[in-house]
């Protein structure tokens, strides 16, 4: 093979190259099929291959691709953010278009911060989130993020916006259950706000249902109630970041909707363009925009392809497919049978921890002994070996850190395409078995 000059994850890794995609599979050059129980980054919410996202894509080509965002709006834009509103809960109508989630998160950082400017209180502009979080690798989504493997090599350059423990009942920093433990860890963002000073915040961000640095956390019932009632009362935004769970990945248009909280602000990214095309947004309540609307009247934030037409029409085209084909509304039934086959996996291998999530967005995290939830040494790099041998029997899943320092933990999430059949789920079940049973020997071998 010829001198590859492409910076790839491992630089001198051989990574197979994708023919094409159908459906939920992909296949390389050399004809291997692969399941992609991973829908690429939680990405692929259709499926690869839709003939009418393929028809649109050409007809909006046909038209033009690119027009600068101050010079011009076009039909495909406008669409889109009319679309958006008319399916997001609550009065989250306005949309800001960029091209990945971690700009999404950026500029709903800067909403908020502009929010406050707007309405003549300049200190209130500090943001704080969670630790076991991830909101993205810009700097500015990175300073956010409490994943702390990722923070490590740039740490002098980012903010401490990570503050208060995640809603991690698996690993419950107080030894609790809830809801008896009085949601200790969504009362901690009281205390850390009256240290902070709720002058100098500006908004409060987390997932609904963390991923990247968590393997599909699930807070209990009221937790984002609890949440939301602490930041209306100290004048705090509310950002909910849906680039992961956005448009249907849990069963709603937004996940945050299983907790019935509406957030100010949300990042959005990922299923919205479900592969297609680079798309992000923020979406921003009628609340945030009014004194924007009637102050400087623009916000500060923008990126030479925002709301680029290409990417809109594609996005527009993934949308209303969701809605037609009502993707959305079979998530349910579908993450109860990927689940009950879940909990069967977890009985039959006693690496299997814990088994979480919603939708069709599930989390498995390993530990050595189930016991006392002792994590595996990081040495012995327990998700990349389950990683590498699921690819070889021909399934794609996501790595997750795990444990309560994002460090010492390991975890995938299951998170194949919306649209997998019943029949479909039962293949990915028996592929994922084949490989934990693998896994499984090589241990009982060391």
């Amino acid at each position: 093979m010829e001198k590859s000059f492409l910076i790839k994850p491992i630089l001198d890794e051989a990574y197979p190259i994708i023919d094409y995609g159908k459906g939920i599979y992909l296949y390389d050059l050399g004809g291997k099929k692969y399941l992609d129980a991973a829908s690429g980054a939680v990405t692929a919410n259709i499926g690869h291959g839709i003939q009418e996202i393929i028809d649109a894509m050409l007809k909006q080509a046909k038209k033009v691709s690119f027009v600068y965002r101050s010079q011009f709006t076009s039909e495909a834009a406008e669409g889109l953010a009319r679309k958006i509103a008319e399916m997001s809960p609550g009065d989250l109508n306005w949309c800001f278009f960029v091209n990945s989630g971690s700009e999404a998160t950026e500029t709903a950082m800067k909403m908020a911060i502009q929010y406050w400017q707007e309405k003549g209180i300049q200190s209130k502009t500090k943001i704080i989130s969670r630790w076991v979080s991830y909101h993205g690798i810009t700097l500015g989504a990175l300073s956010m993020s409490g994943h702390s493997a990722r923070r490590a090599r740039f740490s002098p350059l980012l903010e401490e916006c990570p503050v208060i423990n995640p809603s991690y009942c698996y690993r419950c920093p107080y030894q609790l259950t809830a809801p008896d433990c009085q949601y200790l860890c969504a009362q901690e963002l009281k205390t850390t706000i009256n240290r902070i000073g709720a002058d100098k915040i500006a908004a409060f961000i987390a997932e609904p249902v963390v991923g990247a640095a968590g393997g599909a956390i699930v807070p209990p019932k009221d937790y984002f109630k609890v949440i939301k009632k602490i930041c209306e009362e100290n004048d705090i935004l509310f950002i909910a970041d849906e680039v992961m769970t956005g448009f249907g990945r849990t069963g709603t248009v937004l996940a945050i909707e299983n907790w019935d909280v509406i957030p100010d602000i949300v990042a959005l990214g990922k299923g919205m363009g479900a592969g297609y095309a680079p798309i992000a947004a923020a979406l921003a309540s009628e609340k945030v925009m009014e004194p924007i609307l009637s102050g400087s009247k623009s916000v500060m934030s923008g990126h030479t392809l925002s709301a680029n037409p290409q990417s809109c029409a594609i996005s527009l085209a993934v949308l209303e497919y969701l809605e037609k084909n009502m993707i959305i509304k079979e998530v349910g039934w579908k993450g109860d049978y990927l689940k009950n086959h879940l909990k069967k996996i977890k009985e039959q291998f006693s690496f299997v921890g814990d088994i979480r999530g919603i939708g069709l967005m599930y989390g498995i995290e390993f530990v050595k002994d189930r016991k006392s939830k002792a994590p595996f040494s990081r040495k012995s790099m327990v998700t990349q070996q389950i990683i590498n041998i699921a690819k070889k029997n021909g399934l794609l899943i996501y790595p997750a850190g795990a444990g309560i320092d994002s460090i010492n933990g390991d975890a995938i999430i299951i998170s194949p395409p919306l649209t997998i059949t019943k029949n479909e789920i039962d293949e990915l079940i028996t592929l994922l078995h084949d490989t934990l049973q693998t896994f499984s020997c090589s241990q009982s071998h060391n």
